[in-house]
């Protein structure tokens, strides 16, 4: 069962969510409240699998809501406004769903059914705790923030004690070292192609012979990587038939 926070500065449009949620017998309303600061109180203490946030609020926003969070405390969001222009900034997030209010009954079912779809998508993966091309990672780099689907990073590299992550036209920074992320990715999705890089399989364009026993890997959109000789042989083993 799917925990559901509904934030929102408007009591009738809070009490409205709930009473449609009632319907869905796997979502449970664990809280509401109205403004960001105390949004953030509740994600920290109640850790809800998914939010309903408002976007416009009054000192602190929806989005200055997910800026405030620490990466690892950030739940699943579906937006929640009556105002259209936020919508691009709502999928740059990568939230789950970008609700127009007043909210019309068979978008809360779509949305609710996405929640759904990505709980089964996680049960499905109990049994492995490596992220692959299906998951999606919270980014926040200073005061921007991404929901970043895996499939599309093509690339992370290390930068002293962060993490460059390589995705669309974002080059944002994590403060983690690249062998712990090594560990937490799919071997069959990302290769460490040396000390300073990991690469997404899926994003190989063209390979060519390089110095020392080593390789040079091309990625869609330009980037090249070189692969160390050490990796170079396992590197061909996994690209061959």
């Amino acid at each position: 069962m799917d925990s559901i926070l509904i934030v929102d500065d408007e009591p009738l449009a809070r009490k409205g969510v709930a009473l449609r949620l009632q319907k869905f017998e796997d979502i449970e309303v664990v809280g509401e409240c109205g403004d960001g600061a105390t949004a953030v109180e509740k994600i920290l203490s109640l850790s809800p699998d998914v939010v309903f946030l408002d976007v416009q609020m009054p000192e602190m926003d929806g989005f200055d809501v997910l800026r405030a969070l620490p990466a690892e405390n950030v739940p699943a969001i579906i937006f929640l406004t009556a105002h259209e222009q936020h919508a691009l900034q709502a999928f740059e997030v990568h939230s789950i769903d970008y609700l127009l209010k007043p909210i019309q009954p068979e978008r809360l079912s779509e949305a609710v059914h996405k929640i759904m779809e990505k709980e089964k998508a996680k049960a499905g993966r109990a049994h492995d705790k490596k992220l692959g091309l299906e998951d999606q990672v919270f980014v926040k780099d200073g005061e921007r923030c991404w929901f970043v689907g895996l499939a599309s990073v093509r690339m992370f590299e290390s930068d002293g004690n962060y993490i460059k992550v390589y995705f669309d036209n974002n080059k944002p920074m994590i403060h983690k070292s690249l062998n712990a992320l090594d560990e937490k990715l799919d071997e069959r999705a990302f290769f460490r192609a040396s000390r300073k890089h990991i690469i997404n399989l899926s994003w190989v364009e063209g390979i060519e012979t390089w110095f020392n026993g080593g390789l040079m890997v091309k990625l869609r959109g330009g980037d090249k990587v070189e692969v160390s000789r050490r990796q170079a042989a396992k590197f061909k083993d996994m690209m061959s038939l």
